[in-house]
């Protein structure tokens, strides 16, 4: 049975954590860097209804948004082989690798619009890395297996699937403005200690 304590503990440690740095985004991407790397240093508190893939895409599953939408955690679940197109988050954001492995292609913008690859990352388990506007915020994820799911856990710092963001064409850096959304059907509530939660169908 899956046991969610550990992200109820976690999502307190960030809420004080975005409670006491208000404004400064630094602080909250170092400490909460540190409080994400120990959430998914173990892989035994999400629920099997928020680790689904898809056949054909990935899918971003919301696991918790603060009632003011300070920040959001969600589930990114990839098939084998499935990546995301060229993107940006416009806020900062946290990855933390739970399971499998990623590869994330940063890119940097030239004068003339066009982008430039910067750097190619692989996460493995345990790894954590950033994103923001503040420090690079365009890049492109790839599940680096081409046979295995890999799962990965995201913080941003607002309620991700609401906010306006783009896609990029590879060859000439030509924006688009997407809002994601998420895979869920319903808002979940990961705080609800229901049967379904606990055993991963709600």
């Amino acid at each position: 049975m899956t046991d969610i304590g550990r992200f109820r503990v976690f999502v307190a440690a960030f809420t004080r954590l975005i409670d006491r740095a208000v404004g400064d985004e630094e602080t909250i991407r170092t400490e909460g860097s540190i409080l994400l790397a120990d959430l998914v240093a173990h892989d035994d508190w999400l629920p099997d209804g928020y680790a689904q893939p898809h056949p054909e895409y990935y899918r971003q599953y919301l696991l918790w948004c603060d009632p003011l939408e300070r920040f959001s955690v969600v589930s990114f679940v990839w098939g084998p082989g499935q990546t995301t197109p060229v993107h940006d988050h416009t806020v900062w954001g946290l990855i933390g690798m739970l399971r499998g492995e990623e590869s994330s292609e940063s890119f940097s913008v030239e004068g003339d619009g066009s982008l430039r690859p910067a750097v190619i990352e692989t996460l493995t388990p345990g790894n954590v890395t950033a994103v923001s506007p503040a420090i690079g915020d365009i890049h492109k994820v790839t599940n680096a297996l081409a046979d295995e799911v890999s799962i990965s856990i995201h913080v941003y710092g607002a309620n991700i699937g609401a906010v306006p963001r783009h896609v990029f064409d590879p060859d000439t850096g030509a924006p688009k403005s997407f809002v994601s959304g998420y895979s869920n059907d319903a808002i979940p509530n990961l705080f609800d200690l229901s049967e379904s939660v606990r055993v991963g169908l709600g």
